[in-house]
């Protein structure tokens, strides 16, 4: 694994939200990464020879660290996205989602 900090952090905004980009990480193929939480909710990405997992399973690893796992859309762009909630954040993830116009077309912890 190699690591690229950026001293000082790239700093942009996306629809109004501050973003600082501080790190740029190059995984080799078997590696993985853990993030955590300030709760210590933990979120792996693993590399492969073909890509990545994105996301460790989501009605298993994720969900039994605390997490929901949303596919999302932007309501004006029709952009979709993968987001990662603390179970115990949906209220402020509820704000965000009316906030940025964003849908949640499907919980993909749930059994469908």
């Amino acid at each position: 694994m190699k690591i690229d900090r950026l001293d000082p952090p790239r700093q942009f905004s996306v629809k109004g939200v501050a973003i600082n980009h501080v790190a740029d990480m190059h995984l080799d193929k078997g590696e993985m990464v853990t993030f955590k939480t300030p709760s210590e909710a933990e979120y792996d990405v693993t590399a492969k020879d073909w890509g990545f997992y994105a996301t460790p399973s989501t009605n298993g690893r994720l969900k039994n660290h605390g997490f929901r796992t949303a596919l999302a859309r932007s309501e004006q762009t029709g952009m979709r996205y993968v987001l990662l909630v603390e179970a115990s954040k949906m209220e402020a993830f509820e704000a965000y989602c009316r906030e940025q116009d964003m849908v949640v077309d499907l919980w993909l912890d749930e059994d469908v």
